[in-house]
Order: structure tokens, then sequence, then C-alpha cells
């Protein structure tokens, strides 16, 4: 799905990855699902941009459906990886960057299933993002403290395009943005303070990990 010129979306029934095309190279922001490196470096290849043109991933947290086929991509590609110093610590690990506490017999079967689903090897990581750290991509890709749905979960954000790429910091509820929030957000608090941060940069399009809302 394009969203810009410069800018589309890989989407999948679990979740979305996304392309930033910027001076002939591409940057990938979450990878999706183990076995999703080949869809992504197809839709890349699609679109004119060689597999040795991905020169930058960007993880927004260390759940499996975001960072579960860097691995595979990176022995693909020389892309450096980057995330936040407590998702990095899960990624190099090969786990979640906090534990799922089930509060019923039905959340701890869901939970089985995804931790089943979502398992993911270990990968590297090159770069710790700072928030307030502006990247060199298209006229620079901001990274924001979105603690909350994770320890270190982090988003990113064109301040010209207003585009916000938000991970799992919002969803889609009743037809309109909302924090993320329910059994598998670390904190709850933080969740929804991220969300308000977010939310005041007034951006107009929000790319996030399950949904995309033009606002």
């Amino acid at each position: 799905m394009k969203i810009t010129p410069n800018i589309f979306a890989i989407q999948t029934l679990v979740g979305n990855q996304y392309v930033i095309l910027s001076e002939q190279t591409a940057t990938l922001i979450d990878t999706g699902l183990p076995g999703n490196d080949r869809r992504i470096l197809a839709e890349i290849s699609s679109r004119g941009v060689h597999p040795g043109q991905l020169k930058h991933i960007l993880i927004t947290h260390a759940d499996g459906d975001h960072f579960g086929s860097l691995r595979a991509l990176q022995s693909y590609t020389s892309a450096e990886t980057s995330t936040s110093l407590a998702e990095a610590t899960a990624i190099r690990a090969g786990q979640s960057s906090r534990p799922l506490i089930a509060k019923n017999i039905i959340q701890r079967g869901l939970f089985r299933l995804t931790g089943k689903l979502f398992r993911s090897e270990a990968a590297r990581i090159d770069i710790i993002l700072e928030p307030g750290v502006i990247l060199p991509v298209l006229n620079g890709l901001q990274v924001l403290d979105t603690t909350g749905h994770t320890p270190g979960h982090i988003s990113f954000y064109l301040p010209e395009e207003k585009i916000l790429f938000a991970g799992d910091s919002i969803w889609i509820k009743g037809g309109k943005p909302s924090p993320s929030s329910g059994a598998n957000t670390w904190n709850v608090e933080l969740a929804r303070l991220a969300f308000e941060r977010q939310m005041a940069l007034n951006p107009k399009i929000i790319a996030a990990g399950h949904c995309i809302f033009f606002l």
C-alpha cells in the first residue's frame, strides 16, 4: 500500500511494516513475524529497489511480530539495525522485553499460543537509539520515547510530512486512535501518556503496527 510517493506499507494478517525510500536507499520499520523476510524483500524489489539498498532497519519494540524476521533479513542484507536499549537487550536474547501476565485461563491459553507463534531468533542490534535523535531519513526522522506497551517502546515521526510510525503504542478502537491497553501492555499509565504526547504532534497519518489511520 502506497502512503506517499516515498513511503509504502507492507500489510500482512498479523501486522504492518513500513518502507521509507530516501536518496536511493531504503529504511524498514519493523520486520513482522518469522518468515516474513521474503515478502519484505519481494515488496522492496517490486518497487525497483535492490535489497542491497536496504540500509537501515528500525525496530519499535521487541515483540516477535515486530522483530521476528530481523535475523533472516540481516543474513540477506548489510542493513544496520537500531532500537532502544531495553528493546535491544531483549532482541539480542531472542525474547520479548516484558513478561505477559495472564489474568485468567483464556488469557493464559492465548499467551501460550502467541508465545509459540511469535517465537523469534536472537538478532544483532547495531545502534542504540535515544529519544530526540533525528535520523537522516527524508527530511529528518525523529525518535520518540513511547514507553508503555513495552519498557523501551519507541516511535518515529516525520514532522514535515506529519507521518507517525507508532508501532503498538497506538491502536484504533471505536473508529478512533487509542493508547495501548490490556494484558499485553507493560504499563497502562505510561502508555496513555505516550499516546497523548504523540497525538499532540497532530499527525496527519498514523502508520501503526496493526492499523493505518488518516486524520
